[in-house]
């Protein structure tokens, strides 16, 4: 039987052209389709918005049921309204873990290597995809917060509106506070590989250890609490200098969190190019 010999156009007309080897742009597309594919993406998401915008809501109607004794001049609204956040730190933190954790817990990191072999690529595209998923929704639960919380402080004259000095540095602060957290939840869940550890070590640095400086010497808090990732990048979304206070101002605070961040990323960047998948 005689065979059919395929020329080699029309070979390249059947197989499409040739491409080169995967770029930035397409680990980004393919980062971005896993994140929004994965249901748990959206219920840790959803999980954010509501217990951010529930405590804020709770600490501003208690603040309004007992408005006495409240100061304006000393009173943050911004920050009431944004109490959550202290929470949802935590909730991010998790996200940001399980974003590369979860890939080695099934095995798919070696699939993801194999298409594309360059580790700083498909480490980079996880980070700027992840970021960039929690501005955007660190944005819409910081405004949410805000707006709540004012609508209810408004009934007795303790509200802030966005024009007002720092209001909106501090609302927008809130969202780069979020992503800053998950930032160095990411790094951690790089250099650990495993999501229990990582989820684990992220909660111990920004909350088990804000909470063991408080039963140090006061002499000793004023200058250690000013360095503790969580204490240090709330400044951010605060628009008032609590009297007595030694902490640093907003943008200076946010650079301590932001430092630790860019540390652990470095460092899960280092393991993850070094280290067998």
């Amino acid at each position: 039987m005689a065979t059919t010999q395929i020329a080699p156009a029309a070979s390249q007309r059947l197989l499409g052209p040739q491409t080169g080897r995967a770029g930035f742009g397409d680990a980004l597309r393919s980062e971005f389709t896993k994140i929004k594919s994965t249901r748990s993406t959206y219920w840790t998401l959803l999980a954010l918005v509501v217990v951010c915008v529930g405590i804020g809501a709770m600490a501003c109607a208690g603040t309004a049921s007992h408005p006495q004794g409240v100061s304006p001049t000393n009173f943050d609204a911004t920050q009431q309204s944004l109490a959550g956040l202290y929470v949802g730190q935590l909730v991010i933190a998790a996200l940001g873990a399980l974003t590369i954790t979860s890939e080695y817990s099934t095995g798919m990191i070696r699939t993801s290597l194999s298409v594309q072999p360059r580790r700083g690529v498909v480490f980079a595209a996880k980070a700027v995809v992840f970021a960039a998923v929690t501005l955007v929704i660190g944005l819409i639960t910081s405004f949410a917060s805000f707006f709540v919380g004012q609508a209810i402080l408004s009934s007795h004259h303790l509200s802030a509106t966005l024009g007002e000095p720092n209001v909106l540095r501090a609302v927008i602060g809130g969202a780069l506070f979020l992503t800053a957290c998950g930032m160095l939840a990411y790094g951690l869940g790089a250099v650990l590989r495993h999501t229990a550890a990582a989820i684990t070590a992220a909660i111990g640095l920004l909350f088990v250890l804000t909470v063991l400086v408080q039963f140090l010497p006061q002499s000793w808090q004023n200058n250690v609490d000013k360095w503790m990732p969580a204490l240090a990048g709330s400044q951010i979304w605060a628009t008032k200098v609590t009297p007595g206070s030694h902490q640093f101002p907003a943008w200076g605070g946010f650079a301590v969190l932001a430092g630790y961040a860019a540390v652990a990323i470095i460092a899960g960047l280092v393991c993850f190019r070094t280290r067998d998948a």
